[in-house]
């Protein structure tokens, strides 16, 4: 398989030899390649996950179990503060 690069991605692979993280450009298109399987699987592990919440949502608003709006978000926006307080804390 032969692969044209273009002039940035030419340019990222040569700063990585020079800097000598890789010692040619096989191993970075590797690493690369598998980066982009985690994020592939990292993704549809989302995916999965966030179908089965719908899912449970579904079955749940079904069986009469709600959440008026204010309050759902009242839940929103107290998580979110409390992960905004972590991170400053950090």
């Amino acid at each position: 398989m032969n692969i044209i690069l273009n002039s940035e991605q030419e340019k990222f692979i040569q700063s990585q030899l020079k800097k000598g993280t890789y010692s040619n450009a096989e191993q970075i298109i590797d690493c690369a390649l598998k980066l982009l399987q985690k994020q592939e699987a990292d993704y549809e592990n989302w995916v999965n996950q966030t179908t089965e919440k719908v899912k449970i949502g579904l079955e749940q608003l079904e069986q009469g179990e709600k959440v008026d709006g204010e309050t759902v978000i009242a839940q929103l926006q107290e998580k979110l503060s409390r992960l905004r307080q972590s991170t400053i804390d950090e």
